[in-house]
C-alpha cells in the first residue's frame, strides 16, 4: 500500500474496522458523542489502582484501555508522516549540549571511554539541535519520536522522562505548518474531543496573536511596551516582584491570565511572540518585533511548540550567547556551546518549519486521560 498509494496508508487506518471498534469502545477516549461526556466518563472510568507504594498487576490493568488509545495514535502518526514523505529519523539522546534554555535543568551523566577518559554528557531535552544537523545535510523532511528528559518536572501534565514528537520541513512556512498541523489532529483524533473537563472541537482552529491576547485577556500592549517591565505591569494593573524581569512578567501573565482562557471550545494556535522570546525562530520579515513562532492549545493544554527556523548564523550565536549568559547568572557555567550546530546552520540549513510536541500529553487528549502517568506504560 505504501508503494503504490501513498495518501491511501491515512485513509486506510482511520477508515478500518479496528480503528472504529477502538473508538466505540466503552472506555472515556475523548471521543464525545450524545449524552453527558462527564456522566460517560465516570460511567466507564478503568478501576482505581491500588496505592502507589509497590508495582501491580492491578496498575497496569487500570491504564491498559489508555495505553491501547496510545499505541493506536503512534502508529496513525507515523502513517501520517509517511505517507507525505517524512523519513523517521533517531539521534543520539546523550549530547554534549543538551540545549541553552535559561531554566534548563537537565540530566547529567558521563562517558568513560576504554582508557579510562571521562567526558560530561547530558539526557538531551529536546532533539531539535540534531535534527537541525540532518537538515542542513540535506536529510530532507524528516520526523521523530524521541524520548526527552527535563529535570525537575513532574505533576498531572508534566514527567521527568517524556516522549516528544518532533518534525521539521524544508520550505515550510508558518501558514504551511500551521495547515500541516491541522491535518495531523484531525487525522489522528476524534472530530472532538474531551480530556480533564474540558471539551475542544476540532472544526475550526482559532488563531491568536501574543499582541491580540495580552490586549484581550490581560488588557496591555505587549509590543508598545516589550523590554520595560514597569510599563507593563502597569498596563496589566499588577505590581513587579522583587528582581522580576520583563521577560519573568510577560511569562507571568501569559501563564496566569492567558492560558486557562484558551484553546478550550477550539484549539488555539498563539502565533507570533515577541522578538525576545523567539528562541530559534526567526523574526518575522513584515514586523520585526515579533517571531515566527506559535504554540498550541487543545483541551486548554498546551501541546505544541513551532519555529520557522532561524538561519543566520551569527544571529542564532547571539541569542545563545545571551541565554547563556542569563543561565550562567542563576545556576553558573554548565556546559559547551554546540559549535557543531552552528557550523550546520552556516554551512546551509534550509529555510524550513518545524513542530515539537508533548506525545504523551496528546495521548492523554486521544484517550480522555486525567494524568499523564495514565498513558506512560510504566510511570516513573
Amino acid at each position: 500500500m505504501l508503494g503504490s498509494r501513498p495518501g491511501a496508508i491515512i485513509a486506510a487506518f482511520t477508515r478500518s474496522r479496528a480503528v472504529f471498534n477502538v473508538f466505540k469502545s466503552p472506555v472515556p477516549c475523548g471521543m464525545v458523542g450524545s449524552g453527558n461526556p462527564k456522566q460517560r466518563m465516570s460511567q466507564f472510568s478503568p478501576p482505581s489502582p491500588p496505592p502507589r507504594s509497590a508495582w501491580h498487576p492491578q496498575r497496569l490493568a487500570a491504564r491498559l484501555p489508555y495505553l491501547r488509545r496510545r499505541a493506536l495514535l503512534a502508529a496513525g502518526t507515523r502513517a501520517f508522516f509517511i505517507a507525505r514523505g517524512y523519513a523517521e529519523v533517531e539521534t543520539p539522546y546523550a549530547v554534549p549540549t543538551p540545549g541553552e534554555e535559561v531554566f534548563l535543568r537537565p540530566f547529567r551523566t558521563e562517558a568513560v571511554s576504554s582508557t579510562g577518559e571521562r567526558r560530561p554528557l547530558f539526557l538531551h531535552t529536546s532533539p531539535e539541535f540534531a535534527m537541525k544537523k540532518l537538515l542542513a545535510g540535506g536529510a530532507g523532511a524528516i520526523f521523530q519520536f524521541a524520548r526527552v528528559w527535563r529535570n525537575g518536572e513532574e505533576g498531572d501534565l508534566h514527567a521527568p522522562e517524556f516522549t516528544m514528537l518532533e518534525w521539521y520541513r524544508p520550505g515550510a512556512d508558518m501558514e504551511g505548518l500551521i495547515a500541516e498541523t491541522e491535518a495531523y489532529f484531525r487525522a489522528v483524533l476524534p472530530p472532538v474531543v474531551s480530556c480533564r473537563g474540558v471539551t475542544t472541537d476540532l472544526a475550526r482552529f482559532e488563531r491568536l496573536t501574543m499582541a491580540e491576547a495580552f490586549s484581550r485577556y490581560v488588557g496591555a500592549d505587549l509590543l508598545g511596551t516589550a523590554g520595560d517591565g514597569p510599563a507593563l505591569a502597569a498596563a496589566a494593573g499588577t505590581a513587579l516582584r522583587p528582581n522580576e524581569a520583563w521577560q519573568d512578567l510577560f511569562f507571568r501573565l501569559l501563564l496566569e491570565r492567558i492560558e486557562p482562557r484558551i484553546g478550550r471550545a477550539y484549539p488555539t494556535f498563539l502565533t507570533h511572540w515577541p522578538a525576545a522570546e523567539a528562541a530559534l525562530a526567526r523574526r518575522d520579515p513584515s514586523d520585526p518585533r515579533v517571531a515566527e513562532r506559535f504554540e498550541l492549545f487543545v483541551c486548554g493544554i498546551e501541546l505544541a511548540n513551532a519555529f520557522v527556523e532561524l538561519t543566520d548564523p551569527v544571529e542564532q550565536r547571539a541569542r545563545f550567547e545571551a541565554d547563556r549568559a542569563r543561565r550562567h547568572a542563576y545556576s553558573g557555567p554548565d556546559w559547551p556551546l554546540d559549535e557543531e550546530l552552528l557550523a550546520a546552520i552556516a554551512a546551509g540549513l534550509p529555510t524550513c518549519a518545524g513542530l515539537a510536541l508533548g506525545f504523551d500529553r496528546l495521548a492523554m487528549i486521544a484517550a480522555g486521560a486525567p494524568r499523564l502517568s495514565d498513558v506512560l506504560w510504566l510511570p516513573p
